[in-house]
């Protein structure tokens, strides 16, 4: 049977090449590690590749009482700063599913 000037085994054959590559690089993902930082270090934040928090780090110098809207601030600053990061690994590591005529 042809599908597209493609055989049926050819088809199979290059699905199944797509889902290896597609397990590979979820694991890759998986496994990686990225760091966020902002206010100049005062906030770390480490994500996963799956984007799981994995920890926050604060310096003394970012906690001011009196200023807990600093805080917040630099927090989510520095986890945006790791998802982005994380997004530039996904878009990296995940292969081109278009060569199977979309059906991925």
């Amino acid at each position: 049977m042809k599908f597209g000037g493609m055989n049926m085994q050819a088809l199979m054959r290059e699905a199944q090449k797509a889902q290896a590559q597609l397990a590979k690089a979820q694991e890759e993902l998986e496994n990686a590690e990225v760091e966020g930082i902002s206010g100049g270090n005062l906030v770390a934040i480490k994500l996963n590749g799956k984007k799981k928090m994995l920890s926050v780090s604060l310096k003394p110098q970012a906690v001011d009482p009196d200023d807990i809207e600093m805080l917040e601030d630099l927090i989510l600053a520095a986890y945006n700063d790791a998802l982005e990061k994380v997004e530039e690994l996904e878009a990296k590591h995940m292969p081109n599913m278009g060569g199977l005529g979309g059906m991925f």
